[in-house]
C-alpha cells in the first residue's frame, strides 16, 4: 500500500493525506450519544482553522503547549496546529496527580496550556502554583473569565493552503513534540522527538502493512494518546495508511464501544489482553464439565495448528471448535477484529498464544519513547509470541557485550528536555542505549528478556528474570498481578494479586502450578497476598506499568 511519506514533517503529511482522501472519512467520535464522522477534508480545514487562532494569540515557533484531555479530535487537531506553527506540544495525562503536572510544567518551561474541561484546566492552575504561573489557558469548552475557548478556533473554514505553506518551511529534524515518560522509578524526563522520529516509526512499517492487506479498516482508539504508543501509532501511523480512527467514550465504556463499532484494528497493552483472558478463563471455569472440556480442547488444537502440529482430528474438528468457542470469544471484540496490536510492555509469551489461538493476528512491538517509540514490530506471517519481530525498517539493532539493546536510527530522540547528562547516559556515538536486555534469533527477530536494571542477582550469583517468573506467575488465571523479589537473598518471592473470589488456597495451587515449569533458581519460595497495584494507589502507571521500585518498597518489610 502506497502512503505519502515524502513529506517533511508531521503536519505536512497529515495535510498531505488530506488532499489524497479529501471526503474519506478519517476520525469518528461521539456527540451525544451517537457516532459522528470528520472527513479528511474537515480535518485538514479545522486544524488550518486552529493553527490561524494560534498565530493570532500568539504563539510562537518554539513555545511549550501542555496539553491536558481525552483523545478526540479537537485535541489532535489542536496538537498538529501547533506543530504546523512551529510551537512544541506537550501531551500528558489527565489522571497525572498535582505534583506530576506541576513537574512538567516547572520541567518544560511551560506558560500555555491547553485543557479539554474546566476541571483539568483547574488542577494545571493548582500545579502552576508550584511551577510558574500559567499565561494562557486554553479550555476546550466554557472557559472561565480569564481562560480562552478553544472551539471558536475551528469555525474558520477557508482552505488550508496558507498554513500547508508554513508547515513546509519545518525540517524534519525540528523539535515536533515533549513526550513525559510514564515514570516507573524516578520522575517523568521529557523525551524530545522530531519530526523524522516519527516519520521514520510510520516509514518503518511499510513492509507490515503489505503483509496486512489492509482495506476498510476501523480502529478504535481507548490507550491515552498522551503515551508515546498511541500518541505515534494511533493519531499519524494508522491515519497515514488509511486506517479510521474511531475515539472510544473512555475505557469504562471499552466493551460497550467494541459492540457498537465494531473495529477491526485496536492496539492493547498487555494488562488489558491479562485481564479480558481472566474474565474469559473465569466465565469458563463457571461453566459446566463440558463446556470446560470444548473449550480446553479448541485452544490446545488451535495451539497445534499454529505449530505446525495438528492431527487429522484437529483439522476435521477445527470448523466446529472455532463456531462453537473461539467465535463466541472474538464476538466479545465486536466480531470483526482482526488484528490486535500489543504494545507499552512485556508481553508473557503463554498470553500472546491464547490470543493467536483464538485466531487474531497478534502483532507485538518493542518500543521505547525515545524511539519514536516503534523498535520492533512482528511481519505477518512470521509471528512467533515469544519475539517482538524484527527491527523497522532502516533501524539499525544490535546487541551490547552486556546483553543491552542499541538502537540507531531517524527514530532516535534528540535527548531528555533540559538533561544533559542523562543524555549522555543514554545517546553514545550514534547509539540509543535502551537499558532493556535481549537477544537477536538467527532468523533476525528481536527477544526481549528483563530491563537491565530489574534483573535479578541472587545470593549465590545467579541472575533472574523478573519479568519472565511474573509472566509465568499471571499466566495462571488465579493470579491478576506479581512482582518478583529477591536481590540479594538466597531464593525469591513474590507479591502476588489474586483474580476475584480467589482465597490463599487457590493462591497456593497456583503457585506450585508455575513453579513447575520454572528451573530451580526461579521457583517462587515464598509469597504473599497483596491488594491490587491501581493507578490510584500510584502503584501502576497510567499506560498500566508496575512500578516495581514502588512495590517493593512499599512491601519490604513484609
Amino acid at each position: 500500500m502506497e502512503f505519502p511519506l515524502n513529506a517533511p514533517n508531521i503536519p505536512s503529511l497529515m495535510f498531505a493525506c488530506a488532499r489524497r482522501w479529501a471526503q474519506k472519512p478519517m476520525l469518528h467520535h461521539n456527540v451525544q450519544g451517537r457516532f459522528v464522522s470528520i472527513s479528511w477534508d474537515d480535518f485538514a480545514r479545522k486544524t488550518a482553522a486552529c493553527a490561524r487562532f494560534f498565530q493570532a494569540l500568539p504563539i510562537a515557533p518554539g513555545a511549550r503547549v501542555v496539553m491536558v484531555g481525552e483523545n478526540r479530535p479537537e485535541f489532535l487537531m489542536a496538537e498538529v496546529a501547533l506543530m504546523a506553527i512551529g510551537a512544541v506540544p506537550v501531551p500528558t495525562y489527565t489522571t497525572n496527580a498535582i505534583g506530576d503536572h506541576a513537574h512538567i510544567l516547572r520541567d518544560s518551561g511551560a506558560v500555555i496550556a491547553i485543557a479539554s474541561n474546566p476541571g483539568l484546566a483547574g488542577r494545571l492552575r493548582e500545579a502552576a502554583m508550584q511551577a510558574a504561573p500559567i499565561e494562557q489557558m486554553i479550555v476546550l469548552n466554557n472557559p472561565g473569565a480569564d481562560e480562552i475557548a478553544l472551539v471558536p478556533a475551528f469555525d474558520d473554514s477557508r482552505p488550508p493552503d496558507d498554513i500547508i505553506a508554513v508547515a513546509a518551511l519545518i525540517p524534519a529534524d525540528r523539535l515536533a513534540c515533549l513526550i513525559y515518560t510514564s515514570g516507573t522509578s524516578g520522575p517523568a524526563r521529557g523525551v524530545m522527538l522530531p519530526h523524522k522520529s516519527i516519520l521514520s516509526n510510520i516509514a518503518g512499517v511499510a513492509d507490515v502493512i503489505t503483509a496486512l492487506n489492509l482495506k476498510d479498516e476501523l480502529y478504535l482508539s481507548f490507550l491515552p494518546a498522551s503515551h508515546s504508543f498511541e500518541h505515534t501509532v494511533g493519531q499519524f501511523l494508522f491515519p497515514a495508511v488509511g486506517i479510521e480512527i474511531a475515539y472510544s467514550t473512555g475505557i469504562e465504556h471499552l466493551a460497550e464501544n467494541m459492540q457498537t463499532l465494531r473495529p477491526t484494528v485496536m492496539t492493547v497493552v498487555p494488562r488489558i489482553l491479562e485481564v479480558i483472558r481472566a474474565r474469559i478463563l473465569g466465565q469458563v471455569a463457571r461453566g459446566g464439565a463440558v463446556q470446560q472440556r470444548l473449550f480446553r480442547y479448541a485452544i490446545e488444537s488451535s495451539l497445534r495448528r499454529l505449530d505446525g502440529q495438528a492431527t487429522v482430528t484437529d483439522r476435521l474438528l477445527h470448523p466446529v471448535m472455532d463456531r462453537l468457542v473461539l467465535q463466541k470469544i472474538r464476538a466479545r471484540f465486536g466480531g470483526r477484529l482482526r488484528i490486535l496490536v500489543s504494545g507499552g510492555a512485556r508481553l508473557p509469551p503463554e498470553l500472546g498464544r491464547f490470543y493467536l489461538a483464538v485466531g487474531f493476528t497478534l502483532l507485538q512491538g518493542y518500543g521505547q519513547t525515545e524511539a519514536g517509540p516503534v523498535i520492533s514490530v512482528h511481519v505477518p506471517p512470521h509471528i512467533r509470541a515469544e519475539t517482538v519481530g524484527p527491527p523497522l525498517l532502516g533501524v539499525d539493532v544490535r546487541i551490547a557485550p552486556d546483553g543491552e539493546i542499541l538502537v540507531r536510527g531517524d527514530l532516535v530522540m534528540q535527548g531528555y528536555w533540559n538533561r544533559p547528562e542523562a543524555t549522555a547516559a543514554a545517546l553514545k556515538d550514534g547509539w540509543l542505549y535502551t537499558g532493556d536486555v535481549g537477544v537477536i534469533d538467527p532468523d533476525g527477530q528481536l527477544r526481549i528478556t528483563d530491563r537491565k536494571k530489574d534483573v535479578i542477582v541472587l545470593s549465590g550469583g545467579e541472575n533472574v528474570s523478573p519479568a519472565h517468573v511474573e509472566g509465568v506467575l499471571m499466566a495462571e488465571p488465579e493470579i491478576l498481578q506479581a512482582v518478583v523479589m529477591g536481590e540479594g537473598a538466597a531464593n525469591l518471592s513474590a507479591l502476588i494479586v489474586p483474580a476475584q473470589d480467589m482465597g490463599e488456597r487457590e493462591i497456593d495451587l497456583a503457585v506450585k502450578r508455575a513453579n513447575e515449569r520454572l528451573s530451580s533458581v526461579e521457583r517462587i519460595r515464598r509469597h504473599k497476598m497483596v491488594e491490587a497495584f491501581t493507578i490510584e494507589n500510584g502503584l501502576l502507571t497510567p499506560t498500566q506499568k508496575i512500578r516495581r521500585a514502588l512495590v517493593i518498597e512499599k512491601y519490604k518489610e513484609g
